[in-house]
C-alpha cells in the first residue's frame, strides 16, 4: 500500500514521495513515517515480482484438487461405490500382480466412500519419490498407477516445485523465502502508512479506511484500490508469510531452533517392539517438507506379508483411530508396525499407533491432543497454507488472496507510472523514489532500540537481513553517486 497522491495535491512536506527531508522538521514520528514510506516503495518496487510470482504459483496450486480429478479421476476414484471394502490382502496382492517391482512400502486406506485404496510401492531409481498403485477397495481391481512424492501426483508435485522453487531447485527456494520473508514488511508496513494518514474526513472515516474513494482520479484512484484491497487481504498475507517461512531454508532453520528451545516438536512415536533392540534411526521430517509428510520409507529385503496389513488395521480401528489411515511395515525385525491418520479437513485426526501383530496390540499411542501448541499451530498453518484444512471453502480463500495480491502488485507499479514527471523539460518513465535521509529525523529512543531489533529480525530472517543490507548498501551507493554528481 502507498500513500503517494496526485501531483496537484497540496500535502506537507512529510508526505511527499520526492525532495529532501526539512531540516528544520526535526526529529518526529514523521521521520518514522517517511522511512516507512521509502522501505514500503523501495520494496515494493524490488520484492513485489517475487511476490506476483509466488500469488500466481500459488493460485494454481489452490487448484490441484480439481486439476487432479480431471487428470486422474479414473485413478483416484471408482466408478461404483460398493456395500463393503475387501480385505487389504486382497488388494494389495493384486497390486503385486500388476507390478511386482520394488517392495511394499505403505498402504493408504480411501478418505471417502468413493476413493480408491493406495498401494505405495519404494522402487529402486525413483530416488525419493514412490509408485503407488490405486485399488478399487470393492472389487479389488487395480485402477492404474502414477509415480508421486508423499502422495501427491505428477501434477501436484510439478506445481508444488513451481510454487517452491520454480524448479531451480535449492537455489529456486530463495525466490520463494525472498517473497514470504518481505510480505509481512510490505503488508505492516501498508497498514500504518494508510491507517495513519489522518488527513481529512474521509482518511478518518471507516468507510474511507475500508473502501477506495471512487470519485477520485489518477493515481489518487489506484492508490485506493491499493491500499484498501491490502487492508482487506491483510490478515490472509501475514498468514501465508508466517507459515511459508516455516518451511523455507533459512528462516525454517532459525523456527526449527526455536521449536527445539521451548520443546515444541509434535511427539515421535515409539517403534520398538517391548524387550527387542532399538531399531533402526527413523529420522523426523517435521515441518521441513513442503507437504508435512513424514520421513522417507526405508527400503525393504522384501514384502511385508499382506494379511499383517489387516491385522495391524484391525488392531488400529480398535484402538480408535477412524478414517483415512496410512498402514507402514516395520522398519526391522524389532521394530513394531505404525498406522497414522491422515484426516487433514477440519476437525483434523492426525493420531497414530505402534501395532505389534503377532501379540495384536498397541505398543505405544501418540495422541493429536497431546501435541505442543505450537507443533499443533504449525501442522494447521501448513494445512491452511496448503488448502486442505477446509476443504473447498480453505481454496476460495487462498484463491481470492492469490488473485488480491496480483492486483496489489499491479496497483503499485500503476501508481509508480502514474508520478512520472510528464513535463517536456523533465519527462521520465516513472516517479521518483521518496526522499533519502529520513533516518536523521526518527527520535533517538526509537533510533536506539530499532537497529538492535532490525539486527536481531535479520538473524532470524537471514534472506530478509542479507536483502535489507543490499538495499541499504545500494541506497548509500547512489546517494554517494549522487552527491558526487552534484559537487
Amino acid at each position: 500500500m502507498s500513500t503517494t497522491t496526485d501531483r496537484s495535491t497540496r500535502r506537507p512536506h512529510h508526505d511527499l514521495p520526492s525532495g529532501g527531508p526539512d531540516p528544520a522538521a526535526g526529529r518526529s514520528w514523521q521521520g518514522v513515517r517517511a522511512l516507512l514510506v521509502r522501505l514500503h516503495f523501495y520494496a515494493g518496487v524490488f520484492v513485489a515480482p517475487f511476490l506476483f510470482v509466488a500469488a500466481f504459483t500459488g493460485l494454481l496450486y489452490t487448484l490441484t484438487p480439481q486439476l487432479d480429478q480431471l487428470l486422474y479421476g479414473d485413478k483416484l476414484t471408482v466408478e461404483t461405490v460398493g456395500q463393503a471394502p475387501r480385505p487389504l490382502a486382497e488388494q494389495i496382492a493384486a497390486a503385486r500382480e500388476a507390478h511386482p517391482e520394488g517392495t511394499l512400502a505403505s498402504v493408504v486406506t480411501p478418505s471417502e466412500p468413493e476413493d480408491t485404496t493406495r498401494v505405495v510401492l519404494s522402487v529402486p531409481g525413483l530416488g525419493d519419490k514412490q509408485r503407488t498403485v490405486f485399488v478399487d477397495p470393492y472389487t479389488a481391481d487395480v485402477r492404474g498407477e502414477l509415480t508421486t512424492w508423499w502422495g501427491s501426483t505428477p501434477l501436484r508435485t510439478w506445481l508444488d516445485d513451481l510454487h517452491r522453487n520454480l524448479h531451480l531447485g535449492e537455489t529456486g527456494r530463495l525466490y520463494s523465502e525472498v517473497a514470504a520473508s518481505w510480505l509481512w514488511v510490505v503488508v505492516a508496513g501498508g497498514l500504518v502508512l494508510w491507517l495513519g494518514r489522518g488527513r481529512g474526513q474521509r482518511a478518518r472515516s471507516l468507510r474511507g479506511v475500508l473502501l477506495p474513494d471512487r470519485s477520485a482520479r489518477g493515481v489518487r484512484r489506484t492508490r485506493g484500490w491499493h491500499a484498501a484491497t491490502g487492508l482487506w487481504l491483510a490478515l490472509g498475507l501475514l498468514f501465508l508469510s508466517a507459515t511459508g517461512l516455516t518451511w523455507s531454508k533459512y528462516a525454517g532453520e532459525r523456527f526449527g531452533q526455536a521449536l527445539d528451545a521451548v520443546q515444541g516438536h509434535a511427539p515421535e512415536l515409539d517403534t520398538r517392539l517391548p524387550g527387542g533392540p532399538p531399531p533402526a534411526d527413523d529420522a523426523h521430517a517435521g515441518h521441513a517438507g513442503h507437504a508435512g509428510h513424514g520421513a522417507a520409507h526405508t527400503e525393504k529385503q522384501a514384502d511385508a506379508v499382506p494379511s499383517d496389513f489387516d491385522a495391524a488395521l484391525k488392531v488400529a480401528r480398535q484402538a480408535g483411530l477412524g478414517g483415512t489411515v496410512e498402514v507402514t511395515p516395520p522398519a526391522d525385525p524389532s521394530s513394531a508396525w505404525t498406522v497414522a491418520q491422515k484426516d487433514n479437513v477440519w476437525p483434523v485426526h492426525y493420531d497414530r499407533v505402534a501395532v505389534d501383530t503377532a501379540r495384536g496390540e498397541v505398543t505405544a499411542h501418540t495422541r493429536w491432543a497431546d501435541h505442543p501448541l505450537p507443533a499443533k499451530l504449525t501442522k494447521l498453518g501448513v494445512q491452511g497454507h496448503m488448502g486442505a484444512l477446509f476443504g473447498i471453502l480453505n481454496q476460495i480463500v487462498l484463491a481470492a488472496i492469490a488473485i488480491g495480491l496480483m492486483l496489489i502488485t499491479f496497483w503499485g507499479y500503476r501508481m509508480w507510472w502514474q508520478r512520472r514527471p510528464t513535463r517536456a523539460d523533465r519527462s521520465a518513465p516513472f516517479g521518483k523514489a521518496p526522499a533519502r535521509g529520513a533516518w536523521r529525523r526518527i527520535p533517538l529512543p526509537v533510533l536506539i532500540l530499532g537497529v538492535p531489533a532490525v539486527a536481531a529480525l535479520g538473524w532470524a530472517l537471514p534472506v530478509l537481513g542479507i536483502t535489507l543490507a543490499g538495499f541499504l548498501l545500494a541506497d548509500l551507493g547512489a546517494g554517494l553517486v549522487k552527491r558526487l554528481r552534484t559537487r
